[in-house]
């Protein structure tokens, strides 16, 4: 049987927790001795493994996984577990904990959940390096490792998330679709004021334009374009009413227009005026203000 030098090391992060969102508590690393076994037992925090060599057996309430070198399991709190390492090629892992109150809808979105709790990552996996430079930042003991921790932690869950997409989409292709729909919705939300396309949006996507705009037309009622005028002078509107102070045209290039003669006539097009003639009824009749009953 080959030996394996036993090695333990932890470093706990030296900001407190006090009920912060999203809290690292500490990072660590081990060579484990041959036949090493934890539990069964209980955590009240999210504690993460990842597998840099040698073999072991993970066991939840559900199943039991068969793990080797680059595979990654995370325990779920008041999860009764277990894992133990191989007796001839014994287990070294690296590991975090973390909690609290967003930490289960981080865990949710990288498709973490507690039926799959497990990924085998490929070899260029930086997660152990992530890990590694997590503990070193607790061992500075400066104030801002616990952002860098946080920083850590979130780039592994975006791994995780990579390698899970499928696990987090079991419903099939309508559920891809509405999640490529909602993209789409977000990219507009938030590239609106921009002179942006629905070319540049597909292409930022990884799709066709035509595709897209079948889907988006299907989901919604309307096609992407109209959808992003829509939005635009939506936005407009709101800027007519509360900056009086700001001309027709720096209204429309707010709202990602460039051209202010065409952004009059898509204006007219949706609210029946123009821009100036909305601002001045707006100005005449304000909109009540609303009630404190």
């Amino acid at each position: 049987m080959q030996t394996h030098s036993y090695s333990y090391a932890v470093a706990s992060n030296p900001v407190f927790y006090e009920k912060s969102p999203l809290h690292v508590l500490f990072a660590g690393e081990s060579q484990t001795k041959s036949g090493h076994a934890v539990g069964p037992k209980l955590y009240d925090y999210y504690l993460l493994h990842f597998v840099e060599s040698g073999k072991g057996i993970f066991r939840t309430e559900q199943h039991a996984y068969q793990l080797e070198k680059n595979d990654f399991f995370l325990i779920h709190p008041g999860q009764l577990v277990s894992y133990t390492s191989d007796e001839e090629e014994p287990w070294r892992y690296r590991w975090s904990a973390f909690t609290g109150q967003h930490t289960e809808q981080v865990v949710q979105e990288a498709g973490l959940h507690v039926h799959q709790p497990v990924f085998h990552a490929s070899s260029e996996s930086l997660i152990p390096g992530y890990l590694e430079q997590m503990q070193l930042a607790f061992y500075s003991r400066k104030s801002s490792s616990h952002l860098a921790a946080l920083g850590y932690l979130y780039l592994i869950m975006g791994e995780a998330g990579n390698h899970l997409s499928d696990w987090s989409d079991p419903t099939g292709a309508d559920s891809q679709i509405r999640r490529t729909v909602k993209q789409m919705v977000q990219y507009m939300s938030t590239q609106y004021a921009h002179p942006v396309s629905i070319e540049q949006m597909s292409e930022g996507l990884g799709y066709n334009r035509a595709y897209l705009s079948r889907i988006f037309k299907k989901e919604t009622g309307v096609s992407p374009v109209t959808y992003l005028l829509k939005l635009r002078i939506d936005k407009s509107r709101q800027l007519l009413r509360e900056r009086p102070e700001l001309s027709v045209e720096q209204v429309a290039a707010s709202v990602g227009l460039t051209d202010a003669l065409y952004f009059s006539r898509q204006f007219k097009r949706f609210c029946g005026q123009s821009p100036t003639q909305y601002r001045n009824k707006v100005q005449q009749y304000p909109l009540p203000a609303p009630s404190d009953d």
